[in-house]
């Protein structure tokens, strides 16, 4: 009997929680959405068309709006229920937007060279076919196009508390330099310079614990997130 494969795995209850606590969203989303920020030229600073893939409950759609200004926000998650989840947030969003129902590693419904920008963010690790879906955001971007990234690595995904409390497919979980790696190999641009490697309390597998101790933040370390703005080029 073969077991069937997913191509993506549903979030726990615990974890459609925590997505909407405000530590979430100005913590996790909004201070990843400034890392990359910085990392974007300014001619670059205001785009027609953005797809937040994984878009989860539109947490991100007015932050994406108020930074970019685009004319078009595309919402894409594989949840069926994307309507009643985002909804909402997409209601109440300045620029336009269409919610999508799809799969990150088959998003027929979106043609090539379509968009400007994709947002992707601690979206990925919960993708089953990734190279797939890493080669869908190269097909859907347009030439000069830029993909935001921001993960979780592996040694985040695998500490005992995300394990009891969140649902992921544990057998694609990637390191940081995996990730970089997967991402260039798609055919984008991705220089080091243009990669953040934040060490953030709450990445940690002790969840920070060591450092109220007192303890220095180590100085050989297992990265636990990445953030990254990598371009299609011409």
């Amino acid at each position: 009997m073969t077991t069937q494969r997913f191509p993506f795995v549903k979030e726990s209850r615990f974890g459609d929680w925590f997505l909407n606590t405000d530590m979430w969203k100005i913590r996790v989303l909004e201070r990843a959405l400034n890392d990359v920020q910085r990392f974007i030229p300014p001619e670059k600073s205001q785009v027609e068309t953005i797809l937040d893939i994984g878009c989860g409950f539109g947490h991100a759609f007015d932050s994406l709006s108020r930074r970019f200004s685009p004319a078009l926000l595309i919402g894409v998650d594989a949840d069926p229920d994307i309507q009643a989840r985002a909804g909402a947030a997409a209601a109440r969003c300045k620029t336009p937007v269409r919610l999508c129902h799809a799969n990150a590693a088959n998003m027929y419904e979106i043609a090539d060279n379509q968009v400007d920008m994709i947002f992707c963010h601690q979206t990925f690790h919960h993708i089953v076919e990734q190279q797939a879906a890493m080669q869908e955001f190269f097909r859907i971007l347009k030439p000069n196009g830029l993909l935001l990234f921001a993960e979780s690595t592996k040694h985040y995904i695998e500490t005992l508390q995300i394990r009891l409390l969140f649902r992921h497919p544990m057998e694609v979980q990637r390191t940081a330099d995996e990730y970089a790696d997967m991402i260039r190999s798609a055919g984008f641009s991705l220089p080091q310079t243009h990669i953040s490697l934040p060490f953030l309390w709450w990445s940690r597998p002790d969840c920070g614990l060591m450092e109220w101790l007192g303890f220095a933040v180590p100085q050989e370390r297992k990265e636990t997130l990445i953030n990254a703005v990598a371009v299609k080029p011409a």
